[in-house]
């Protein structure tokens, strides 16, 4: 009795609601399930598609696909400089990969050739920021103290008395200054321009800082990231896509570093003739040709320009003396210095190497003409290792 009582359901209950899926099925019919075929449709079946060539679909996906260009476009030209200091750091980092890797041959650890490396480098850096400095504020100061000379001796010359007489020079140029000073936008202006001057040496010194650091980083994880990188090829292509890298990397490396010993060659005998002559500065204009000499081909050239012009200020004689002597050198230089050094280096012609520099400077200025050269020969190596091999099999 107790028993049949607890079956009964309770006064006033309601029955509970069950909530079940569908069994699955299987579409057994040739005209699919519906009304008619008295089959029940299933839960979660997929549904239409809609087809590739759709133009919903494709006015989409150009959508969708335009708006990741110009968020990629946005991203690069708010990180120009950035990414500038990136290519700069990777390159050096590869133009001191030779140099590691023959200290490692030397059983010297791979962390020590890397502090041995950039404390080269530093030291270089700091060389040149060194002498540079001094040498620019005695050249301003000595221009601040002789400019009033300067201007008592022309204002008292005969040319500036004649021209006094002529056209009242010296009231015009006594109320021009006067306007000049009272006015404050003028004022203004010299103090944003001394301004402007710091900020550019800042930045200067602070991208110097920042590629040099990146150039530590790369150099002490470019056999990871090398290893990284070749993984994201397919395994049947990996051997072929590490081997090509390998001879990219060494090719740029052996540039780097081939360049930077004929700069210093270069600049060693600049210095040297310098000396002689008796040409001032000669220190700071052998730095200033060392760098103008890592840009092949026309860098030597821009040089001697620069140094003939100041060697103008000791006399004729003097110029021509080191103009003979600088350009002779040139000379030499491309007929049988860089040819021995750059023989494990690079293979571009002369064609290429000129279009290539050219082209690279006018895009990234003189980062650009220093990497146009390497960049040329990985080009020319993939198109004849990769493109040539292919069009040779048809």
């Amino acid at each position: 009795m107790l028993a049949q009582r607890l079956r009964q359901p309770l006064p006033g209950a309601q029955p509970r609601l069950r909530f079940e899926m569908p069994p699955e099925y299987t579409r057994q019919d040739g005209n699919g399930g519906g009304e008619d075929s008295g089959v029940q449709p299933q839960f979660g079946s997929p549904g239409p598609r809609i087809s590739p060539q759709h133009p919903l679909y494709l006015g989409f996906m150009g959508t969708v696909g335009v708006g990741l260009a110009l968020l990629v476009y946005w991203i690069g030209s708010n990180t120009t400089q950035l990414l500038l200091w990136i290519v700069a750091a990777l390159f050096i980092a590869l133009g001191l990969e030779p140099v590691v890797s023959w200290l490692e041959g030397r059983k010297i650890p791979r962390p020590a050739g890397i502090l041995v490396s950039v404390t080269v480098l530093v030291s270089a850096v700091v060389g040149f920021f060194a002498t540079l400095i001094p040498t620019i504020v005695e050249q301003v100061t000595q221009i601040v103290e002789q400019a009033p000379v300067w201007i008592r001796d022309f204002i008292d010359s005969e040319f500036f008395r004649s021209l006094d007489d002529q056209f009242g020079v010296r009231e015009r140029v006594t109320e021009e200054l006067d306007k000049f000073v009272n006015d404050p936008a003028a004022m203004g202006g010299i103090f944003g321009g001394v301004v402007g001057f710091g900020s550019t040496v800042a930045n200067g010194l602070f991208g110097t800082l920042i590629v040099l650091v990146l150039s530590l980083y790369f150099l002490a994880a470019l056999p990871a990231m090398k290893k990284w990188g070749y993984r994201l090829a397919p395994r049947s292509r990996r051997h072929r896509v590490e081997a090509l890298s390998e001879e990219i990397t060494r090719s740029v490396g052996n540039y780097v570093i081939g360049q930077a010993v004929v700069a210093l060659l270069n600049a060693t005998f600049a210095f040297i003739v310098m000396s002689i002559v008796g040409i001032p500065f000669a220190l700071l204009l052998a730095f200033v040709v060392a760098l103008l000499a890592f840009i092949p081909l026309v860098g030597g050239m821009i040089a001697g320009i620069v140094v003939l012009l100041v060697s103008l200020t000791e006399g004729w004689q003097a110029a021509a003396i080191y103009g003979i002597c600088y350009f002779a050198y040139l000379q030499f230089e491309a007929y049988f210095i860089s040819p021995r050094i750059m023989q494990k280096a690079v293979a571009v012609p002369g064609a290429v190497a000129v279009i290539s520099v050219i082209a690279g400077g006018s895009l990234l200025g003189v980062l650009g003409a220093l990497i146009a050269i390497p960049t040329a020969a990985a080009v020319l190596l993939l198109v004849r290792e990769i493109y040539i091999v292919r069009q040779d099999q048809h």
